[in-house]
């Protein structure tokens, strides 16, 4: 049996229908990557969507196939980022009624972007502080209201939209050896592995997770979607805690392997990429490019596609990027340093430990008294990975009194 028939997967006909609508974005050679790599690599640009991420194509494509009668009611969703904004423009595409709930705690821009793409065809309404709040008031709502939910990823007809990304990649490149996808819930997994498989069945997937937000990597070792208790949010547009019911067995079929990313991988990828390529890219959207050199032996003299699932990147959050990479990369370290009471403490830490390329680039210090020091809190840049341990045994060999923050997460999340 089909794959695509066991899970009503109708993903040629959905590709009829949000044709017009959804734009077929680039399937671009990378030649920096290739060359790094020895490989043949494409990225498929879908930060070059019309809303900037391929999550239009499954809500278009759900929203498209209803019933009119369920139309004329409405539609509705949850969502604080990319689903958000293609279910809008799709509600403006169409010219029907569209309510979307969005956390309060949603960035202003979100809420401006959405409500541009649906015009006045959609509602924004401010519910709960975390996103399970607020998706739980706008499946009640929906209830009350007699109208159609939408979900972001978990249904068939959002999963098969997801999966227009395969067709148009194999219309365009035959032979591809290994395709890199970004997994959230595993919408885009489920749909464009499950038509890879069938028309390309020697493709090997590779799910990518971030993390600290690995869902379906559980659900692969429990046999089944597992909420997980704890999640690490940065990388929004992937972080979710439960991977879906329909995605889950989809996925278990189609997947090869599960590459899990470091948040702070993530990081240094979107700056790579920005600065090597002028791609801006958002975390997740950088997941599937981060994994390619986890598989550098693998993939040497091979075709490779990695999709950029999309570019919703707030501005505001690129300190907090470069910060996260500087960290992962073993360039910045933060240290709780105790100071005796004395002139020229500080000057001898900087004349005597500090390396030739070592720089302060935070210190905070208060003094308690004229006989007490307060400890200091002292962020050092560093120009290589290797210069750290040389720093730590030259604290060591002047006897100061000091604590690595980076290694003891609750205290260093507190005061960093």
């Amino acid at each position: 049996m089909s794959i695509l028939t066991d899970f009503d997967l109708h993903i040629e006909q959905a590709r009829e229908c949000i044709r017009g609508a959804v734009q077929k974005t680039p399937l671009q050679y990378n030649k920096r990557i290739s060359t790094r790599y020895g490989a043949t690599v494409y990225l498929k640009r879908e930060d070059l969507q019309i809303v900037r991420s391929y999550k239009l194509r499954g809500a278009y494509n759900m929203i498209k196939s209803l019933d009119k009668d369920l139309l004329k009611k409405g539609v509705v969703c949850a969502s604080a980022g990319n689903h958000a904004q293609g279910f809008a423009f799709s509600c403006n595409e169409m010219q029907i009624k569209g309510v979307i709930f969005m956390p309060k705690t949603t960035p202003k821009q979100k809420i401006k972007q959405t409500k541009m793409f649906g015009k006045e065809f959609v509602e924004v309404i401010l519910e709960g502080d975390t996103f399970d709040d607020c998706a739980d008031a706008a499946k009640k709502y929906t209830a009350e209201q007699d109208m159609t939910f939408v979900p972001p990823f978990d249904h068939p007809r959002i999963i098969e939209g997801q999966g227009t990304i395969a067709v148009e990649i194999l219309e365009e490149l035959k032979g591809v050896d290994y395709l890199f996808i970004p997994v959230g819930g595993g919408g885009l997994c489920a749909g464009v592995g499950a038509y890879m498989k069938e028309h390309s069945p020697n493709t090997k997937i590779i799910a990518v997770e971030p993390q600290g937000a690995a869902s379906m990597k559980a659900a692969f070792e429990a046999g089944g979607p597992v909420t997980l208790n704890k999640i690490d949010k940065f990388v929004d547009g992937a972080a979710v805690k439960r991977a879906g019911d329909i995605t889950y067995p989809i996925c278990k079929q189609v997947v090869d392997d599960i590459c899990l990313i470091p948040e702070g991988e993530v990081c240094s990828a979107i700056l790579r990429i920005y600065n090597k390529d002028a791609i801006v890219i958002e975390p997740a959207g950088a997941l599937a490019a981060a994994a390619i050199k986890h598989y550098r032996e693998e993939i040497k003299g091979k075709t490779v596609v990695s999709i950029i699932s999309g570019s919703n990147n707030d501005i505001d959050r690129m300190q907090e990027i470069k910060e996260r990479s500087l960290l992962f990369e073993g360039l910045k370290h933060y240290f709780i340093i105790r100071f005796t009471q004395r002139p020229s403490a500080l000057k001898d830490f900087v004349n005597k430990v500090l390396g030739p390329h070592d720089d302060i680039v935070r210190f905070e210090y208060m003094k308690k008294n004229e006989k007490e020091s307060g400890p200091a809190l002292v962020g050092i840049e560093l120009n290589s990975p290797e210069d750290y341990d040389p720093l730590i045994s030259r604290m060591y060999e002047y006897e100061y009194d000091f604590t690595v923050l980076n290694k003891d997460s609750d205290l260093f999340g507190y005061l960093v």
